[in-house]
C-alpha cells in the first residue's frame, strides 16, 4: 500500500510522456514568449497599418488599435506602379517557380542514377558554382548579351536552378526503392513516365518543400531587377517598390486618390503607408505557406543525408 501511494503521488508530478510538470511549464512559458516576441513585429506592423495618423503621432505604445481607417491601403492600391509591381512579381512566382521546378527536378532525377556516364564529374562542376562566381560584371555581360536586361525574363531564366535545391532532390530520389522503378520498366514505362507516375508521388515531401523555397526566392526578388531593369520600370517587381517605399522613400504620392486626400486636408502617415506596403508584401507568403508546412520538415530531414 505504502508502495502505491507513493507512485500515485510521484506520477501526479509528471507531465506529457513522463516529464516534470514543472519543466513542461518552463519549456511551454518559454515557447509562448518566443512567439510572442517573434509575433509582436508583425502585429505591430499590421495595426499602425490601419491606424489613424493622429494615434499614431503621438509616438506612445501602440498595442492595440484605436481606430480603423484605410486611407494608407487606398492611397497604395489606386497607384498604378503597385498593380504593376505585383503582376510581376506574380508572373516570377507562378512561371520561375513551375520553370525552377521542371529543370530541378529533371537534374536530380538524372544525377540519382549511378549509370549517368560522367556523374560524379557533372556533379561536381555543378557544386563548384555554390562556392565561386564569376563576379556581378561578368554575370550582367552574359544577361546583356542574352538580351535579358530590361526584360520581363531576367529574375526568372538566370535563376531556374539552385544547386542546393538540386542535391537535396536527388538526396531524397536515392531514396525511392529501386524495385518501384524496376516494375514500371518492365511494364514498358521510359524515365520520363517513370518520373511523373512513379518518383514525384512518392516524393511529394521534398517537391513541396523545394517549390516552397522557390516561391518564396521569386516572390522576394529585388536584387537582380534592381542591377538589370532601367528602362522599362512596369517590370519593377513588388519588393523592389517595396524597398524605395521603406528605404529610399520615393513612392509617388501625387495619384488621383493621395490629391484627393490633401484637398480634404487629410493627413497622409509615412511610416503607415510604408506598413501598409510591408503588408501587401508580406501577407501572400503567409498565406501559402500553411499549406505546405506539414511537408516542409519531412522533406529537408529525408533529402539531406550522405551522398
Amino acid at each position: 500500500m505504502k508502495a502505491q501511494a507513493i507512485k500515485k503521488r510521484n506520477s501526479s508530478f509528471k507531465g506529457v510522456n513522463g516529464g516534470s510538470v514543472a519543466v513542461d511549464v518552463v519549456i511551454h512559458t518559454f515557447l509562448i514568449t518566443l512567439v510572442l516576441i517573434m509575433a509582436f513585429p508583425f502585429y505591430n506592423m499590421l495595426i499602425i497599418s490601419f491606424a489613424k495618423y493622429a494615434d499614431v503621432a503621438r509616438g506612445n505604445l501602440y498595442l492595440w488599435p484605436k481606430s480603423i481607417e484605410l486611407t494608407n491601403y487606398k492611397i497604395i492600391f489606386a497607384d498604378n506602379k503597385l498593380g504593376d509591381a505585383f503582376k510581376t512579381s506574380l508572373f516570377n512566382v507562378l512561371f520561375g517557380t513551375a520553370l525552377s521546378m521542371t529543370v530541378t527536378t529533371m537534374a536530380g532525377y538524372a544525377f540519382s542514377k549511378k549509370t549517368l556516364p560522367g556523374r560524379r564529374w557533372i556533379l561536381t562542376i555543378f557544386l563548384i558554382t555554390m562556392y565561386f562566381s564569376g563576379g556581378l560584371i561578368p554575370w550582367y555581360l552574359v544577361l546583356l548579351d542574352l538580351g535579358l536586361v530590361d526584360s520581363l525574363f531576367v529574375m526568372t531564366l538566370p535563376s531556374c536552378l539552385s544547386v542546393f535545391n538540386m542535391v537535396l532532390m536527388f538526396n531524397y530520389f536515392k531514396t525511392v526503392p529501386e524495385s518501384l522503378e524496376e516494375s514500371a520498366r518492365i511494364e514498358g514505362a521510359g524515365d520520363f513516365r517513370i518520373l511523373l507516375m512513379i518518383v514525384i508521388p512518392v516524393s511529394l515531401p521534398v517537391v513541396a518543400t523545394i517549390a516552397l523555397f522557390y516561391a518564396v526566392g521569386f516572390w522576394n526578388e529585388w536584387f537582380t531587377a534592381m542591377i538589370t531593369i532601367q528602362k522599362n520600370t512596369q517590370y519593377t517587381p513588388l519588393q523592389l517598390l517595396l524597398r524605395r517605399i521603406v528605404i529610399e522613400a520615393t513612392l509617388d504620392l501625387g495619384n488621383e486618390m493621395a490629391n484627393q486626400f490633401r484637398a480634404q486636408n487629410i493627413n497622409i502617415y509615412k511610416v503607415g503607408m510604408q506598413m501598409a506596403s510591408v503588408t501587401v508584401a508580406t501577407v501572400p507568403i503567409l498565406v501559402v505557406y500553411p499549406f505546405v508546412q506539414k511537408y516542409f520538415t519531412k522533406g529537408i530531414m529525408l533529402g539531406a543525408i550522405k551522398m
